[in-house]
């Protein structure tokens, strides 16, 4: 009798077993432990697929008897999908995505093992030297003449996807394996590859569905020693909401953290931890950023749609957006509500508010109230009068503010300073939790601070930062880069960039159309890039790129290749107002002539009318750096910034509006394309 297979600490497939044991086994055992490890009823068509991947797989494993480990069902938690079968063969690991039935390679199908593959690579500590194959197997397509290793530039091991039909199946391992031991790559040993840690780094949309469907942030986060533990902090913020419900007192708490080190996250935890019917700490995310809140809402609402609709309820995408929106709001949704009656508390006892440095001053929220409301002489800032929302409550409530440092990005937002003065002018009652790293003077709020040094009411908790980037889980002192490139540290800059380069390439071109090459020729699988703009760059028509043509958030972030709308087809700018919060995997930043390179500073201008003007306001100077922060920290695995030629007989595209911008970030040691 075949021996019991070893298994992992936390066994990540249906089932697994080594090769010569899975040959020998009934097909009613394998069916049978397939079936146990599902957490669903098995129908019909998934079982018959199943007993065909066993049949195909017995035919083309009898060569390999005692030669590695077969896994099926393989878990990828990040993506929320299961991988058909990851074959451990001597030094290759085969990803394999069967398509049963199929006579076709669609390029979806290709995408999908390559993504599978991807993620193993990136996110699998064990799997990142080892050799990778991803395989996908159309059951019923025609024959391919010859099957070849053929890698990208990447230089990580990881394959072009090989496409097989069943019969072929055979000869495509036994061509893969001949070319892997000419070029003397180790074997695999299961035993020790499975055991390898999981740490994945989701993107924000990833880890939204992820949170909504149930999951923690410790199942959708990195492990690694490096990274301050997100779980940390949410807990942190559940300990300040559990002692302000049991001592009836209301508190606002700030958390702090690089761009990219998780406080959406955060704070979408939070939500989820606290918005369940029973729990009478009913929480609500909201956010001032549109596009955030329409990508993250349309995002949630498919995938929930998509979850009922698998799991046989009738259930429309009109009822999933609903429900969606009642647990993520834009903060202009939240404030009117509680407009209408100024008595009235919230039904939230919790509400987060992401990117707080962003909400209005006194003045701009008047302008708008008069504008949009009808509302003359409104006598409150934006946080002002969130807060007073929330005070409406008799007993207790909790305002959690999601602070990122340098990001204020427009006319009228008031930074953090704001909150704090309002709680000290309006609300004394309130208790104050605060991130240390707020006397920092990215955050501005030092004179503030000082006038509440020593207050009882006060408390500073180290949990309340996030310090390390997660956006780039490539290169974790990107955002220190960049902050060194936009504050002119060229020393500093220089010395990071030798530190990122090593596995987040950045190149520097001064030809749009090579940077757009550029990005294709890096992106894997449905890995998503596209091109990103301040809004101010309003001279770069003649590179077919106009900043001021509508496009739609939700299609550019979500849309597929096949859709002209989405990021892929590079027709379409994105700016710092529909990026920021969320990120792509690959980026070109294309630098327009409103930030150049001025010695040792920046010149500052604005495109009015048929010329530029130089901006000289310090608060609208600050808006145009934060922009550019704000675009050169979206990718996660790499960018291109182009700083295009200017042209002498255009004199809104004088090379000296552009020239200087290049060389100076030539100096710093980008490779040139």
């Amino acid at each position: 009798m075949a021996g019991q297979p070893s298994k992992p600490i936390l066994s990540r497939a249906f089932y697994d077993d080594r090769i010569e044991d899975f040959l020998s086994r009934t097909d009613d055992e394998i069916i049978g432990r397939l079936t146990r490890g599902g957490e669903f009823a098995v129908e019909t068509s998934q079982r018959d697929a199943w007993l065909e991947q066993i049949r195909i797989l017995r035919d083309v494993l009898v060569a390999y008897r005692a030669a590695g480990k077969v896994y099926f069902e393989f878990a990828v938690p990040r993506i929320g999908k299961r991988i058909d079968v990851v074959l451990a063969l001597r030094s290759v690991l085969f990803v394999i995505e069967f398509k049963v039935g199929e006579q076709t390679f669609p390029s979806h199908a290709i995408e999908q093992v390559w993504d599978y593959a991807l993620d193993l690579k990136n996110f699998h500590e064990t799997s990142h030297g080892v050799l990778m194959v991803p395989l996908l197997v159309a059951t019923e397509a025609p024959t391919t003449v010859g099957f070849r290793l053929a890698f990208t530039g990447h230089d990580d091991r990881l394959c072009l996807p090989i496409q097989s039909n069943s019969s072929d199946l055979s000869r495509a391992i036994a061509a893969v394996l001949r070319d892997a031991e000419r070029s003397n790559i180790p074997h695999i040993v299961p035993s020790e590859w499975e055991h390898g840690r999981y740490s994945p780094t989701p993107t924000i949309i990833e880890a939204a569905k992820a949170l909504y469907g149930g999951h923690g942030v410790t199942d959708i986060s990195r492990n690694d020693a490096a990274a301050v533990n997100l779980s940390r902090t949410s807990g942190a913020i559940d300990r300040i909401i559990q002692t302000s419900r049991d001592r009836s007192v209301k508190s606002i708490c700030f958390v702090t953290g690089v761009p990219g080190a998780g406080k959406t996250l955060v704070g979408l935890q939070v939500a989820t931890n606290h918005s369940r019917p029973e729990d009478k700490s009913h929480s609500t995310f909201l956010s001032g950023n549109q596009p955030l809140v329409s990508v993250m809402v349309e995002a949630l609402a498919r995938d929930k749609y998509a979850r009922e609709r698998t799991e046989g309820r009738k259930f429309t995408l009109g009822e999933a957006r609903r429900a969606v929106s009642s647990f993520i709001q834009i903060v202009h949704r939240f404030r009117d509500e509680y407009l209408k009656d100024l008595k009235r508390p919230p039904v939230d006892h919790v509400v987060i508010f992401d990117e707080a440095q962003r909400a209005w001053d006194k003045a701009q929220t008047a302008r708008f109230m008069k504008r949009k409301r009808g509302v003359l002489n409104f006598p409150q800032s934006e946080p002002e009068f969130l807060i007073s929302c929330m005070d409406r409550h008799e007993d207790w409530a909790v305002i959690v503010c999601l602070v990122g440092g340098g990001q204020e990005i427009n006319t009228g937002e008031v930074g953090i300073a704001e909150w704090i003065d309002s709680v000290l002018r309006s609300f004394s009652g309130w208790e104050i939790h605060i991130s240390p790293k707020l006397r920092d003077s990215e955050y501005a709020a030092t004179d503030t601070l000082a006038k509440i040094e020593g207050k009882a009411s006060v408390s500073y908790d180290s949990d309340l930062h996030l310090a390390v980037s997660m956006r780039s889980f490539r290169a974790e002192n990107v955002s220190a880069l960049v902050k060194a490139i936009l504050d002119h540290e060229l020393m500093t800059a220089q010395r990071l960039l030798r530190d990122v380069e090593a596995r987040y390439p950045i190149r520097l071109t001064r030809d749009v159309s090579r940077a757009k090459a550029w990005l294709k020729e890096q992106a894997r699988g449905s890995e998503r890039f596209g091109m990103l703009v301040s809004s101010e760059a309003q001279r770069l028509k003649p590179h077919a790129i106009d900043v001021r043509s509508p496009m739609d958030p939700v299609h550019w972030f979500l849309g597929q290749k096949g859709d002209v709308r989405s990021s892929y087809h590079l027709e379409d700018v994105a700016t710092q107002f529909h990026v920021q919060g969320l990120e792509l995997e690959w980026a070109a930043v294309v630098w327009d002539g409103d930030l150049r390179a001025d010695g040792r500073s920046w010149s500052h201008h604005s495109f009015e009318g048929y010329r530029w003007k130089g901006i000289h306001k310090q608060d609208r100077q600050s808006f145009l750096k934060n922009a550019y922060r704000v675009l050169l920290t979206r990718a996660r695995q790499g960018m291109v910034i182009v700083v295009p030629e200017g042209d002498p007989r255009d004199a809104t595209r004088c090379s000296t509006f552009y020239d200087p911008t290049y060389e100076y970030l030539k100096e710093i040691g980008m490779t040139e394309l």
